[in-house]
């Protein structure tokens, strides 16, 4: 059997290596099974936000969420920046928490970006927040920062060509630089060699795409297309689609508002008729 002292060191050294490899087994088990109740629990959470999202539960969103604001799952933070967002314009929250919320919800929208460049969804929050941010920053700083709202909603678009409300939004960046303000615009010219700058056009080719994609989506969708059409000395056609918006079942307080001013602007027509 040759030496004994040796053949004894081998055996040992088989069982040692026998329990090595089962040890590594049952770690690399339970690191998967680990991973994959991670993963369930991830999806868990964002079924529990969608639905409170859906309900208009806008502060028990935001304290399921808040929970997970180290989470490194760019849905979650991407859902995070939106609760921050939405708490931020409840009208029960002061001004100095506004700021806060809001300078909160970039940050979240940033994150999941980083952690995720492929979601449409981080893309659009993050243009959103951006926006946001520049009402605290100054004219110069919203100048600035609107070439990247614009960069990151058609990256979104482009992720995702059928997500109604970053077209719509795209829309709103081209309508709110052709009514910039002659003053501004001066402000800007100066600033910058090239500053933004678009047309009612534009912005009216965006919201029909918008409305292609999902009919009746968006309340205020169908309102800018009145408005629209208004720049455009349309007003056949602005009063369709004002028509739409004034008929349009309110959900929420801002869809009461856009009925409000969509009756006010064809109130307008008739007393010019």
């Amino acid at each position: 059997m040759g030496n004994p002292g040796t053949f004894k060191r081998s055996l040992l050294f088989s069982a040692l290596s026998y329990l090595g490899f089962e040890t590594y087994q049952v770690i690399s088990q339970a690191a998967v099974v680990h991973a994959a109740a991670k993963v369930f629990r991830v999806e868990e959470i964002l079924e529990q936000a969608d639905y409170l999202y859906g309900s208009g539960e806008t502060e028990k969103l935001y304290q399921l969420l808040s929970q997970y604001k180290e989470s490194e799952d760019a849905e979650l933070l991407w859902r995070l920046a939106r609760a921050s967002r939405d708490i931020a314009q409840l009208s029960g929250t002061s001004e100095e928490e506004k700021k806060l919320l809001v300078y909160e919800a970039l940050e979240y929208a940033k994150r999941a970006l980083e952690k995720n460049e492929s979601s449409f969804a981080a893309h659009k929050w993050y243009a959103i927040c951006i926006s946001d941010v520049g009402d605290y920053e100054g004219i110069r700083a919203k100048i600035a920062n609107a070439y990247k709202i614009k960069e990151h909603f058609e990256k979104a678009i482009e992720l995702n060509p059928k997500d109604a409300t970053a077209i719509h939004l795209m829309g709103i960046w081209c309508y709110t630089f052709a009514e910039m303000p002659w003053y501004q615009r001066r402000i800007a010219e100066m600033l910058f060699a090239t500053p933004p700058s678009s047309t009612y056009e534009e912005a009216l080719g965006y919201f029909h795409r918008a409305e292609q994609v999902d009919p009746n989506f968006y309340s205020k969708n169908l309102l800018l297309l009145g408005k629209t059409y208004l720049k455009l000395h349309n007003k056949k056609l602005a009063a369709f689609w004002l028509t739409k918006a004034k008929d349009y079942a309110a959900h929420t307080e801002e869809d009461k508002q856009i009925q409000t001013e969509a009756a006010q602007l064809l109130t307008g027509f008739s007393d010019k008729n």
